[in-house]
């Protein structure tokens, strides 16, 4: 099979995957491009945080104008990930290709264990997503959630950035537990809100790839094609899955990527 084709096809799992759960695609496709395609992992980065944001772009637009985001939050947070991302990217060209895929395994391992505990557990701060209107405006009709624990959760989207600019993920491994977790808001509002945030992140984070020529246009374009389509395809049909099914299938892929990139961290794979 044509290799531009594995990438298209590459690119619409991953789109479609991130566009489910939050995280741009970037947690599948740097893998497939370090892994599958042999890519290093600067250039794997720095061409996932363009294809977030075509992920991004493909699920946000359905998001919003179905009011399932919150685009408030969004745009609250993004304030902090916009800087982390640039912070990220910048600092990534200083770091060693295995060093990178560590900080990437430790941080998909510790995520995976959060929301396992959660998953297992008793849903945050108790509001049915079913009863919230996530595009409601500041004020008494306001979702609970949006101020809970503001200033904590302001300060992970700078994390979440530097995650973002760092690793290409787009943030949502991080964006997607915070809003969930520390903020108590129902998954599936975590979910689109984050699609809604992380093409701003990624965008910042990809100026820093681009100006050290980290991207290379003709691996980009057929995997961007790709998630174009599969983030579109996952926003349609995100609202028919369960947000219980949604948690679960995070934890179990994050488990998995971040196995393949410790072996690639201790010169295993």
């Amino acid at each position: 099979m044509p290799t531009d084709l594995l990438l298209i096809l590459s690119g619409l799992v991953a789109g479609a995957f991130g566009a489910l759960l939050g995280l741009g695609g970037g947690i599948l496709i740097v893998p497939i491009l370090t892994l599958g395609f042999g890519v290093p992992l600067t250039a794997a980065v720095g061409t996932s945080l363009i294809c977030v944001i075509a992920t991004s772009t493909g699920a946000a637009a359905i998001n919003v104008s179905a009011g399932r985001a919150d685009v408030r939050l969004g745009i609250t947070l993004g304030a902090g990930t916009v800087v982390g991302a640039l912070t990220g990217g910048v600092v990534a060209g200083f770091l060693p290709d295995r060093v990178l895929a560590g900080l990437f395994a430790a941080l998909l391992a510790y995520t995976a264990l959060t929301m396992l505990r959660r998953l297992v557990g008793t849903s945050p701060a108790g509001e049915d997503a079913e009863a919230l209107d996530p595009a409601a405006p500041d004020g008494l009709g306001a979702p609970s959630y949006r101020t809970h624990r503001l200033p904590a959760a302001v300060g992970g989207s700078f994390l979440a950035g530097n995650v973002s600019g760092l690793l290409g993920v787009g943030g949502g491994v991080v964006t997607v537990p915070l809003v969930h977790l520390v903020m108590g808001a129902p998954m599936r509002i975590a979910v689109t809100t984050s699609n809604f945030m992380i093409g701003i992140t990624a965008a910042a984070g990809a100026y820093a790839y681009l100006f050290r020529g980290d991207v290379d246009p003709r691996l980009a374009a057929p995997v961007v094609l790709g998630v174009a389509g599969g983030a579109a395809l996952g926003a349609a049909v995100s609202a028919r899955v369960r947000s219980s099914w949604l948690a679960a299938l995070f934890v179990v892929v994050v488990v998995y990527v971040a196995f393949r990139m410790a072996l690639r961290a201790m010169g295993a794979s």
